[in-house]
């Protein structure tokens, strides 16, 4: 039974070096083993766990007020938190807020997920940060009895996210319909019912607010499986093409994306607007590469320059992989850089209405910084009607 000072533990986080992070387990009991990173943002907790961006991962919250809102099925980007776990400075206290349904260990036990509080989060960021997203295993006991050394070795033994399509682990099983719109005060959520465009969006793990935001600049969207074809996709006679953000190794799921998307451009002009994965498998069919990020990016305060403009956006972001910059062919045109590291975080056709974004415009950080993409994604179907 792991104890310090008469304390007992009943939550155990291994990484693949052996180093051990003993806490107090919420939510589910169980084991998990994934690649661990971390999370700058104060806010959207429940938003980042149920995030498909987030599949074969952990997520350390540096912010140590996690929970104190409780959560509630608003506030889902999914049907499901596609984390596999979570780790936090201090334990959850009891939610402060009136949209609160349930607490944040009952919303995570229902769901089977597992979290670990009383970290060092800011010791183990460092690490992170220091040395790259570590493997790791992570414990939940309510006995507070752990076989570390199994636990390490599972964290050694986890392949990582290298090679690994996921993509196909989140899409939607069919396609489907969308209509409702951003939430506004004091009506909630609203419905789009004089849509101006359709629009064809490919669920690489799509957020839901994407699909919001898509309906609320008049967009009546058909969400289509990862695995799609050209010929799916233009069957539907769109006025728009949509890549949508997702998990996994981007060339991994680039073996069926990349074909799909290079079909639709040699078939159509139809425009085409993708976010995060989406981003990447637009880079890769249009002749670049991607690469993997020490750490990556992970947070709702990443500053974003768009190069055409000068603006600089305050932005939410979350992914492991980047397009590198250095391999775009010169028809396509770099439009925005992370200010943090001079990452790539967009890009264009220089001659026709396709573009894309590594951050989430969707997430509003800034708070409403970005949507002028999904604005210009609109006025790109406008001219292309004309």
């Amino acid at each position: 039974m792991a104890s310090v000072d008469g304390t007992k533990f009943t939550a155990c986080l291994a990484l693949d070096d052996g180093t051990l992070f003993f806490g107090q387990g919420f939510g589910a009991e169980g084991e998990t083993v994934a690649e661990l990173c971390f999370n700058t943002a104060m806010t959207g907790y429940q938003e980042i766990m149920t995030d498909p961006s987030y599949a074969g991962q952990i997520v350390t919250f540096t912010f140590p007020h996690i929970g104190n809102v409780g959560t509630t099925s608003d506030d889902d980007e999914a049907s499901t938190p596609f984390a596999e776990g979570m780790v936090v400075k201090w334990d959850p206290s009891e939610p402060s807020n009136w949209r609160a349904q349930q607490t944040l260990s009952e919303w995570l036990a229902a769901r089977g997920k597992i979290a670990i509080g009383g970290i060092d989060t800011r010791r183990l960021t460092r690490a992170i940060r220091q040395e790259g997203a570590p493997h790791a295993a992570l414990a939940f006991s309510k006995s507070g009895t752990f076989d570390t050394e199994a636990l390490v070795a599972k964290a050694k033994a986890f392949g990582g996210l290298e090679g690994l399509d996921l993509a196909k682990e989140v899409t939607c099983a069919q396609s489907y319909r969308w209509n409702e719109t951003r939430w506004a005060w004091p009506d909630g959520f609203g419905v789009q019912e004089t849509p101006k465009y359709k629009v064809v969006a490919i669920d690489y793990g799509a957020k839901r607010n994407i699909l919001r935001s898509l309906a609320s600049v008049g967009c009546d969207v058909t969400v289509l499986p990862a695995h799609a074809t050209a010929e799916d996709v233009l069957s539907h006679n769109p006025d728009g093409v949509f890549l949508s953000n997702g998990p996994g190794d981007p060339a991994a799921t680039g073996t069926y994306a990349v074909p799909m998307i290079q079909g639709v451009l040699e078939k159509s002009d139809i425009p085409m607007f993708g976010i995060c994965l989406g981003h990447q498998m637009l880079a890769l069919a249009l002749g670049g590469q991607t690469i993997k990020m020490n750490h990556g990016h992970h947070g709702a305060n990443h500053p974003v320059k768009d190069i055409t403009t000068g603006k600089v956006e305050i932005t939410s972001m979350n992914h492991g992989f980047a397009v590198d910059a250095q391999t775009l062919p010169d028809h396509v045109e770099e439009t925005h850089v992370s200010l943090f590291d001079g990452s790539n975080c967009g890009i264009r056709l220089k001659a026709r209405p396709v573009f894309s974004v590594q951050h989430h415009p969707e997430a509003s950080p800034g708070p409403q910084d970005s949507h002028y993409l999904f604005e210009r994604f609109a006025q790109s179907m406008d001219r292309a009607a004309l």
